[in-house]
């Protein structure tokens, strides 16, 4: 399944190193399927969002995402995607950008066609194939008519796309210059929060996240000094105090690192799918790589 990683350390800026994939020889590359794309997302000190992201279709696009990447920002959203939907291109890949925001996705969500016609006019915001970006489109439309208000938005999307298509899972990950937000939805995949003091549990750490199977790693010497809150698809460390997020909750982080969180949609979906309801290249998309 796809791999989501977003870090918070607002309101100030950290500089951290991300390796998205793993080194060619790694054991894990051998025994387990290869991704379809990788995206790093973050925001200079303006503001502006920054998105270096790729497909895997190629040598080139395996070497720029073994290369690391050091940035600085007070959010970072990194995916890596098993292809559901869309071919294996730049606009179809992890993160997506709307109006001065990020967005990234682990799901299946199913009749595109209904959701087209629901967004209308605001279709014109997408840019590639994929479900997630097309539900993204969604939130962007219901955070204008929320008068900005993101958390507003993005449930409202999510609880008309319950209500309304086929749902496999509806694990999001939306990021700005200041804030987080996470949404697992409903309990198909593992969504985890880690509020992390300075230093770690023992006060004196540098942060180091490795997921598995080689998939993303992220290293910053300034968390030994500074807190953070981090939202990953697993647990990436061996910290005890990963908390599991709720099916249905929408976790807030805001520009001050304060953490609210609350389940925003405690019903399953309408029309809830299961894996042998999806193609098999979407199924294949969602099991464990």
């Amino acid at each position: 399944m796809c791999r989501l990683f977003g870090l918070s350390s607002a309101p100030r800026r950290t500089h951290a190193t991300v390796w998205l994939l793993d080194a060619p020889d790694s054991l894990s590359r051998q025994s387990h399927r290869n991704p379809d794309g990788t995206g790093l997302g973050y925001f200079d000190e303006d503001g502006t969002a920054r998105v270096h992201k790729a497909p895997i279709a190629a040598y080139e696009d395996r070497a720029f995402a073994e290369t690391a990447r050091e940035v600085e920002s007070e959010t970072f959203l990194a995916h890596i995607r098993f292809a559901s939907t869309g071919g294996l291109s730049s606009r179809n890949t992890h993160p997506f950008e709307q109006d001065g925001r990020l967005l990234a996705h682990n799901g299946v969500i199913e009749d595109l066609a209904r959701l087209e016609a629901h967004l209308g006019a605001d279709l014109s915001l997408v840019k590639g194939d994929t479900d997630s970006e097309r539900f993204f489109a969604l939130v962007t439309r219901e955070i204008r008519r929320n008068g900005g208000d993101v958390a507003a938005g993005l449930e409202s999307a999510a609880r008309w796309t319950a209500r309304n298509l086929p749902l496999y899972a509806l694990n999001v990950v939306l990021t700005t210059p200041g804030e987080l937000w996470a949404l697992r939805y409903p309990a198909t995949h593992e969504l985890y929060v880690l509020s992390r003091p300075a230093g770690g549990r023992h006060g004196d750490r540098h942060l180091d996240h490795s997921g598995s199977h080689g998939h993303l790693r992220v290293h910053s010497a300034h968390l030994a000094n500074l807190p953070s809150v981090v939202v990953a698809s697993e647990r990436m460390d061996d910290n005890p105090d990963w908390r599991l997020m709720e099916p249905g909750e929408l976790l807030h982080v805001d520009a001050e690192l304060h953490t609210t969180h609350r389940v925003v949609l405690p019903d399953a979906p309408t029309r809830p799918l299961t894996l042998d309801d999806l193609h098999p290249d979407a199924a294949a998309s969602q099991r464990m790589a």
